[in-house]
């Protein structure tokens, strides 16, 4: 049998005070300032761990890591993908692949694909080519055509044995 689940997850951008870096998809990109959360607010990293949350009918990543435990603060979103990959394991499930969208004005994203879709495909254990990620600008509407923030959404499909 094989399921499907859909994860989003929008961050703004932080203060420059704040000193943060950018991550997206587990890769550190040169940028001003980075998102602003509680852990490294990789965005494409949350999407895509509420996704496979979603598809073996868990809770989302807000409930397994909470923005009120300390002791995950800072925490590598990579770390939680790969977190998220063991609940999928738990319940007899793997991670056939993944197709995702950053939705962001800036910075450029297609210079930083190919190590991201390395990244995250270590991280969930499937190959490379398994791993969708494109990018698009909101065309100046909104907060993210403001340059707000950045959002990404995914979809994952698990077969389960």
């Amino acid at each position: 049998m094989n399921l499907v689940g859909i994860g989003y997850d929008i961050h703004p951008f932080a203060s420059p005070e704040a000193q943060r870096k950018l991550v997206l998809g587990g890769v550190e990109i040169a940028h001003p300032v980075g998102l602003d959360g509680h852990s490294d607010a990789d965005v494409l990293c949350h999407a895509i761990a509420d996704a496979m949350l979603g598809a073996i009918g868990e809770a989302d990543i807000g409930h397994h890591f909470p923005n009120t435990d300390a002791s995950i603060r800072g925490i590598s979103s990579l770390e939680i993908v790969r977190r998220s990959v063991q609940f999928v394991a738990e319940q007899g499930g793997r991670i056939v692949n993944i197709d995702s969208t950053l939705i962001a004005e800036e910075p450029k994203i297609g210079p930083h694909l190919t190590a991201m879709r390395a990244h995250l495909a270590a991280a969930l254990g499937i190959e490379p080519r398994r791993v969708g990620i494109k990018a698009t600008t909101n065309e100046r509407l909104g907060s993210l055509g403001r340059k707000e923030g950045i959002a990404a959404m995914a979809v994952v499909s698990v077969e389960m044995a």
